[in-house]
């Protein structure tokens, strides 16, 4: 039997909104109980360094009410190390960040930061914390994940939503190299109904992380409908596997 795809539910812009206007409405981790509730295996938050939609008290927040594990998005920074190791969220994908950017733009460039990347993953596995870094369908930067301790490659599928040529076969190709190295492989950013399933049917990705899309649509149809939705699309696509 094909071992069942996992949903993190990002509810970053839940947040968004609430900050817009200021206030505590809508509430962000009303949002995560609510989306778990609906079918989501976890939720994902990115507590940036400028603090654009999620704060420290929403993370303090869902540390202490949430059931469902609990995936804390961050930048390579001591910053985060240190608030991550406090809160000690079920895992952190460490993310690339640069203030000017409207969301993240690309893979982290493990590769090219090993030396800065080790010791920070080090810390927080000795604090039991899973570690995933999120990296482009790269050969190299898989490889590298590998070499500095990660547990978790999150595949960076932001060219595969833009439609952009061959970038399913090298998502298909990055998550073979990422299992044969025994990392687990997760993927996300630019999901949506209409081009979920392809990703989904990918049989080394274990788990599906999306956001924007989902907040987006639940403003027309409700966030229990769409989490419930994005659930049959990728279990559907998983079904196909056995057939």
């Amino acid at each position: 039997m094909t071992q069942r795809q996992r949903l993190g539910v990002n509810i970053d812009h839940v947040a968004t909104i609430r900050n817009a206007r200021g206030g505590t409405h809508p509430d962000p981790v009303e949002a995560a109980l609510l989306a778990v509730k609906a079918g989501a295996d976890g939720i994902t938050a990115h507590l940036r360094e400028d603090r654009r939609h999620i704060r420290d008290e929403d993370l303090i927040r869902l540390s202490n009410t949430l059931r469902a594990p609990l995936n804390m998005e961050m930048a390579a920074t001591e910053e985060m190390v240190a608030l991550a190791c406090k809160l000690k969220p079920n895992a952190c994908c460490i993310v690339p960040e640069r203030r000017e950017e409207v969301t993240t733009e690309g893979g982290l460039d493990v590769a090219g930061q090993m030396e800065t990347l080790s010791p920070m993953i080090r810390k927080l596995r000795e604090s039991g914390i899973r570690v995933s870094l999120f990296v482009d369908p790269d050969p190299e930067q898989i490889a590298a994940s590998a070499a500095v301790g990660a547990a978790v490659v999150e595949l960076h599928t932001g060219a595969y939503a833009h439609g952009k040529d061959g970038e399913l076969a090298r998502l298909k190709a990055a998550a073979r190299q990422a299992a044969g190295l025994e990392l687990e492989v997760h993927a996300g950013h630019g999901l949506s109904f209409g081009n979920v399933a392809p990703v989904a049917a990918i049989p080394e990705i274990v788990e599906l992380n999306i956001g924007h899309f989902l907040i987006g649509q639940a403003i027309f149809d409700g966030l229990p409908a769409v989490v419930q939705e994005m659930r049959r699309l990728m279990d559907a696509a998983r079904a196909n596997l056995s057939v």
